[in-house]
């Protein structure tokens, strides 16, 4: 057995297996466990992330949002012929029913995720990584907070309502706040990751210690025999196999090609900034409204992450982009201080429906585990284990008809 990726899903995938079986398990990546967009995300297990971007008016509102130098939409203009058939598909979902039905998808993957972290995590080094806490949504006033009221409804239809604080119940809850700041909503019962990279690190050292192969090397190609999977193609020589996981992200992409499968699924590039041994800001994550990024309390300080960037793989860093991540986090935080700015970007996969791929390709062998947008790092332990439970004939009572891979055959 073969998984392609070393990311959240990848390892999870590997450790559910050798949980489940005792099947010889080897995950292949190009890099080291954790070094990818596992490592760069905002570290919230968000169990109330199942409202789509694509909600009703987005369409209206998409060339507002270019054109606004403080909103943090960006897009590499010469990338958008390449961008556009996505674009419309991606597009064509916002609308009640799609985001409905694409609502509930998602609340399948991340509704239970701090319990699916903590049964990933139990009795293991990781589990030390691992904070419950709660998480906030921070709004400039209820005038603001009533305009998300269609986002709201789709959380409380998952079983998600918050606990409202204004004035000085919301100034002795969270006193780092920007007076600017007029609502905060918060979310019991979630949590987050101190450091993202280093929890999938510590969750590969396990898989290992469960008699798990990790190899670092480029995956090309898989070698199909009568319709099944016999090998995988990597930089290091062919690996053989009789079953596959591909956990690549975006990078899945080319080797779905490979299967006659045509994927609409995306770059889409955040960034982060982390401010090193950080005082004056928050105590618990908080998702700053007015400017679309989340602020996480970690080892190494507090990291801001959010931007959505269009521009394909090979686009170099975008500085407006990085300075405006950080002009909304001095907004937010006025009394932060910090010793030194670390900065990062990487790729979120984004499918033109914003549900992951998740099931066998066909009778082939090879199964898949991409594609989960803004939800990766929150959704990655379930759906290690609902991937892992379908090789190893253990599946989760879930139906998966929403996740199919042939979905876009």
């Amino acid at each position: 057995m073969i998984i392609a990726g070393a990311g959240i899903v990848g390892v999870s995938t590997g450790i559910w297996l050798r949980r489940f079986s005792d099947a010889e398990v080897t995950i292949i990546d190009r890099l080291d466990p954790g070094e990818g967009t596992s490592h760069g995300n905002a570290g919230v297990i968000a169990a109330c992330s199942v409202a789509p971007v694509t909600a009703p008016g987005l369409v209206g509102k998409a060339p507002r949002m270019l054109l606004d130098p403080n909103f943090p939409l960006f897009m590499r203009w010469g990338y958008l012929p390449k961008l556009l058939p996505w674009l419309m598909k991606y597009l064509s979902n916002a609308n009640d029913s799609d985001t409905r039905r694409i609502a509930q998808g998602l609340t399948t993957i991340v509704g239970d995720s701090v319990e699916q972290h903590t049964a990933l995590v139990a009795g293991t080094a990781a589990a030390d990584w691992v904070t419950k806490s709660d998480y906030s949504f921070a709004y400039a006033s209820r005038a603001a907070f009533d305009g998300d009221a269609y986002t709201w409804r789709l959380r409380k239809t998952a079983g998600f309502e918050p606990v409202i604080r204004e004035c000085e119940a919301l100034r002795d809850f969270e006193p780092n706040l920007s007076p600017s700041v007029g609502l905060l909503a918060t979310m019991t019962d979630h949590g987050f990751i101190r450091d993202p990279g280093g929890y999938v690190k510590a969750l590969a050292a396990e898989f290992a210690s469960l008699g798990g192969k990790l190899l670092r090397s480029e995956i090309r190609d898989f070698q199909i025999t009568d319709g099944k999977v016999t090998a995988v193609l990597t930089s290091e020589g062919r690996r053989p196999c009789d079953r596959a996981v591909l956990a690549t992200g975006v990078w899945s992409k080319p080797l779905m090609q490979r299967l006659g499968l045509t994927i609409p699924i995306e770059t889409e590039r955040g960034y982060h900034i982390v401010f090193k041994d950080a005082t004056g800001g928050p105590s618990h994550p908080i998702m700053v409204a007015s400017g679309k990024f989340v602020a996480t309390p970690m080892a190494a300080g507090l990291r801001c992450a959010g931007v959505v960037e269009f521009g394909g793989l090979d686009a170099g860093p975008n500085t407006s982009a990085l300075a405006l991540l950080r002009k909304h986090t001095k907004a937010a935080f006025p009394n932060l201080t910090h010793t030194e700015e670390i900065e990062w970007l990487g790729h979120r996969p984004a499918p033109s429906d914003s549900l992951p791929l998740i099931g066998q390709v066909r009778d082939t062998g090879i199964y898949t585990a991409f594609g989960h947008h803004h939800i990766g790092l929150t959704g990655g332990p379930k759906t290690g284990r609902m991937v892992a439970g379908l090789i190893a004939e253990k599946p989760l009572n879930t139906d998966l008809g929403p996740f199919d891979p042939m979905r876009f055959a």
